[in-house]
């Protein structure tokens, strides 16, 4: 089982929307069969199989083990990662391009930005399975208050300062073994339980 999947194909992405079937994908972290599903999901068994079937025609559960109970043979399925997340590219018509606006200060470009991301990361990470080898990434995550708006600008034109002498002293233009990696910096408000009266 793989630690994430990001789904790419539109319809295995809309099959993992369903409200059922998405409840059987969290159940099936552990492998499990529709008789036992069916009980953990108050469904009928045959309800379950049908679910279980087209979430394994996109490639979202697998066949674990075949058990014989009589005359039936039950299937036992498992999840095929732990946690999913649907890629821009399921709506690649309408997802957001970072190369169409180039604007530090939009909220559309953050977006665009992290959809890249989403997007990029799936199809390295379903290469590296399928290589059976570890990808390197890094990731930073952090909350900062900040006094006042002037403060929240000098801080950008700092980090902004920071991140350009960064690639100036490490990018390796024309490095025989060099590989190139992406790297995004994004700030945006903390979600908190009152909406704001009034900007920051």
């Amino acid at each position: 089982m793989n630690e994430v999947d990001v789904i790419e194909d539109p319809a295995a992405a809309e099959a993992s929307l369903d409200p059922v079937r998405s409840r059987l994908l969290a159940a099936l972290v552990e492998p499990g069969s529709a008789s036992s599903l069916a009980a953990r999901v108050g469904l009928p068994r045959q309800k379950v199989n049908y679910h279980l079937r087209a979430l394994e025609r996109h490639g979202l559960v697998e066949l674990v083990e075949e058990r014989r109970k009589g005359n039936v043979t039950e299937r036992v399925m498992r999840a095929t990662a732990a946690e999913f997340v649907i890629s821009p590219n399921a709506l690649a018509s309408v997802a957001p391009d970072p190369g169409r606006e180039r604007d530090q200060l939009s909220a559309r470009w953050l977006v665009a930005l992290a959809a890249r991301t989403v997007a990029e990361l799936g199809r390295l990470i379903a290469g590296a399975n399928a290589a059976k080898r570890p990808l390197a990434t890094y990731a930073a995550d952090a909350e900062v208050t900040f006094a006042s708006a002037a403060d929240r600008a000098a801080f950008a034109g700092e980090l902004q300062a920071a991140v350009a002498d960064l690639v100036r002293r490490y990018h390796a233009e024309g490095a025989p073994n060099g590989r190139k990696h992406r790297f995004v910096v994004g700030l945006h408000p903390a979600i908190t339980r009152e909406f704001p009266t009034e900007e920051n």
